[in-house]
């Protein structure tokens, strides 16, 4: 039966900090008890990654990073949500940020950005002045898994940790 573990081999995070992109290794004291595990890297993408690996998809977040522009100010932010949800994206999170146009950022500058590859991305290591909007489903959720910054890994920590990153912000975001 699916869960958040599936049968993946779970350590914790600082034990394996060659399995973290060095920003989410380096910010790892603000998700105290993250587990990491290695998967398959071509097996990253959520679907895949719950079908291989036996986890629950509503054990799984996903990070997508978005551009919010106002005028000549842009804003990147990282949105969280269920694998099982959709992030409101146009309406919900532009109006969050004081957008009047919002979109996904390009995958080359996410990764610049970021010092993640994409598929990867988590909130954990972001730029400190990046908002992390976590939608109230996955702060609420208990164990769930995230990217670890790197395609061959994920994390394993309670949503509760991502609500408390010291960026987030929890909101209704996801369509359901």
């Amino acid at each position: 039966m699916p869960s958040a573990e599936g049968n993946l081999t779970w350590v914790a995070a600082e034990e394996r900090p060659d399995l973290l992109a060095p920003p989410v290794a380096a910010a790892l004291e603000h998700v105290p008890g993250a587990r990491v595990a290695p998967i398959d890297a071509a097996l990253a993408d959520t679907a895949a990654f719950c079908e291989a690996y036996d986890v629950a998809p509503e054990a799984s977040a996903n990070c997508v990073v978005v551009e919010a522009r106002r005028g000549e100010e842009t804003t990147l932010a990282a949105v969280m949500v269920l694998a099982t949800d959709r992030a409101d994206i146009n309406r919900v999170v532009r109006k969050h940020l004081g957008a009047r146009k919002i979109s996904f950022a390009g995958q080359t500058k996410a990764q610049d950005l970021t010092g993640m590859q994409q598929g990867g991305i988590t909130p954990v290591g972001l730029p400190g002045d990046w908002p992390v909007l976590v939608d109230e489903a996955v702060a609420t959720a208990g164990l769930v898994v995230i990217g670890a910054g790197l395609r061959g890994a994920k994390l394993l920590l309670d949503g509760a940790a991502l609500a408390a990153l010291p960026a987030a912000q929890v909101i209704a975001l996801a369509v359901r």
